[in-house]
């Protein structure tokens, strides 16, 4: 193998041929606009200079890249917005060396098999994502299999510093390794669920408040003989709709019966098989409220294959709104939740929590409904008119 004379010096050494030459360097950062003109890269924004153009301090700026709660909701959008325009971007890596912080946010997910397929989820993550992103966080998504939990992965999430905080999406009281989180305080926010005794922080979407406004959709259309096609049962929010439907039914002088009732397991297949089983032991049903859009869709799938008119014959209420349903052939009347307002409100939320704030956090979104051609009065009461 050749080497170096004694008597030679590194500067006599031939250069890498491997290495670019000054001149390539130089090119190397050399840009063109638009006309074809020589144009210098943009030097980086640094925190002073977003600080001077906003008119606060550098630590004020510090305090809204890391949504520390003692800035105020004006001074946080007046710095944000100058972060943004600036394009202003902090040294994550180098925080995260020298700090407590990660800068990394858990996703955890049930183990469903079409879980990342699925638009409910999807629009939540996509909320999640967008408001990580703005407040410097990535995020890491983890789905609790058995022995993800039985291991104690879940709480090494936070015991090796792989993550800040953990947001819990699709889970119920029946996991009761969330706890887990809360008896060691770790930063955890429960997504659009609560557990019965509230203990642990929570966002959802109001239920009730959306229950209640398809009930009185379809009892002011004249419906009084309205099925029910429910699902997880042991889920506080899915029990909200169902307590709604039976009180509605009550208060409008109708006795519910156990009959109008079936669980459709939150899937397109278990909202046909619900709606067979339905129309056979009630036939007088003459409309549906289903706890979700895949079990709606596959109600009115079932109905339209098997003689029943939607909604000449039965009227469909969904709950979810998701998007592709509005083109859906009849388009489905549901109750929109706001899924992805959910979802970046419950990392504003759990981004505070990191970072101090010691509240309990128990927020809930409104609803509403959303009229489409799945809904129409009652059949009697369209042949008297």
């Amino acid at each position: 193998m050749p080497t170096r004379p004694l008597n030679s010096s590194p500067e006599s050494e031939p250069a890498d041929v491997f290495a670019p030459s000054r001149e390539a360097s130089k090119e190397i950062t050399v840009r063109f606009n638009n006309t074809g003109a020589e144009e210098k890269a943009p030097e980086r924004v640094n925190i002073r200079e977003v600080a001077r153009q906003a008119g606060v301090s550098v630590a004020t700026v510090s305090m809204v890249l890391n949504a520390s709660p003692r800035i105020s909701r004006s001074t946080h959008i007046k710095v944000q917005r100058m972060i943004d325009k600036m394009g202003y971007r902090p040294n994550r890596l180098a925080q995260s060396l020298s700090g407590r912080y990660t800068q990394v946010v858990a996703v955890m997910l049930p183990p469903l098999r079409h879980a990342f397929a699925d638009a409910y989820f999807g629009e939540i993550l996509s909320g999640i994502a967008d408001r990580a992103g703005k407040l410097g966080h990535k995020l890491l998504i983890e789905q609790a299999k058995p022995q993800f939990v039985k291991e104690g992965k879940h709480l090494e999430l936070y015991e090796r510093r792989f993550v800040d905080g953990v947001l819990c999406l699709g889970f119920n009281e029946k996991h009761s390794f969330l706890s887990d989180f809360a008896a060691r305080r770790y930063p955890m926010i429960l997504v659009d669920n609560r557990f019965g005794d509230n203990l642990l922080d929570y966002v959802q979407c109001d239920y009730r408040l959306g229950a209640q406004q398809a009930m009185n959709c379809l009892l002011q259309l004249g419906h009084r003989n309205i099925g029910m096609v429910y699902a997880a049962p042991e889920s506080p929010t899915a029990r909200d709709v169902v307590e709604t439907y039976t009180a509605r039914l009550v208060e409008a002088g109708i006795s519910p019966s156990e009959k109008w009732l079936v669980d459709g397991c939150f899937t397109d297949e278990g909202g046909a098989e619900a709606a067979r089983v339905l129309l056979t032991r009630a036939p007088e049903i003459s409309a549906l409220l289903c706890g979700n859009d895949k079990m709606a869709l596959g109600a009115i799938r079932y109905l339209t294959t098997h003689g029943h008119r939607v909604p000449d014959d039965v009227s469909v209420v969904g709950f979810d709104d998701i998007q592709h349903l509005a083109y859906a052939n009849p388009s489905l009347t549901t109750v929109h939740l706001p899924l992805y307002e959910l979802g970046v409100l419950a990392c504003e939320k759990l981004v505070e929590r990191i970072r101090g704030k010691v509240e309990h956090v128990a927020e809930v979104l409104p609803t509403h409904l959303v009229l489409r051609e799945s809904t129409g009065m009652m059949r009697t009461l369209r042949s008297e008119s």
